[in-house]
């Protein structure tokens, strides 16, 4: 399963306008390139806590438990608030974020709004939104693969070897991101495994 894809289809479908309308911009590129850095930034995060297997495993349950991928048959519904989540933690975007950014969410808050010149309150909006989301697609990826721990990590890789890092967005998170200084994120995630660089950089809060 295509990580990449599906969230590109889960925006096409509606998120992209939910989005928009939730943080406040109006226009829809902005929108859609904050939504893709955030998917690759917190998909790196979610990588590293499950780079080990404690971490891994914690993954599998809280998937398993809390976000098996129901979100995405109504979207829309869970997002305005319409329909009522079958748990609380299904979409407590805010406490998603604080456990796999910790203290490192401001600086990349900061990153994005710089780059995208998006107010800051605007992106971390955007970031509350999409974490259920996020967690919701791999929900959905463990349910049609049946992955278990190992094979979510396997998932994750798949969807960070697919970014590119041509966009100013993406230069912008390598900044902040690249461990060794060579201008390439990537690398350093996936070197020596997912949790090589952002290890570094989220380590410590799951």
């Amino acid at each position: 399963m295509n990580l990449n894809e599906l969230f590109q289809s889960q925006l096409s479908g509606g998120l992209l306008n939910q989005l928009g309308n939730i943080a406040g911009i109006e226009n829809p590129q902005q929108t859609e390139s904050a939504a893709h850095a955030i998917f690759s930034t917190l998909m790196g995060a979610i990588g590293t806590n499950a780079s080990t297997p404690d971490g891994a495993n914690a993954l599998n349950n809280a998937l398993e438990k809390d976000h098996d991928g129901s979100i995405l048959d109504n979207l829309s519904g869970f997002l305005s608030g319409q329909t009522e989540a079958p748990n609380s933690n299904m979409l407590n975007g805010a406490g998603i974020l604080g456990h796999i950014l910790g203290f490192k969410q401001g600086n990349l808050v900061n990153a994005l709004s710089q780059n995208t010149n998006l107010d800051s309150g605007k992106i971390l909006k955007m970031m509350i939104t999409l974490a259920p989301v996020i967690l919701g697609l791999l929900g959905k990826a463990k349910q049609q693969t049946g992955a278990d721990a190992g094979g979510l990590t396997n998932i994750i890789g798949s969807v960070l070897g697919g970014q590119t890092g041509g966009s100013p967005l993406m230069g912008i998170l390598t900044s902040v991101l690249d461990k060794n200084n060579d201008g390439n994120m990537l690398d350093d995630i996936l070197g020596g495994g997912i949790g090589g660089m952002l290890g570094g950089l989220f380590g410590g809060n799951k």
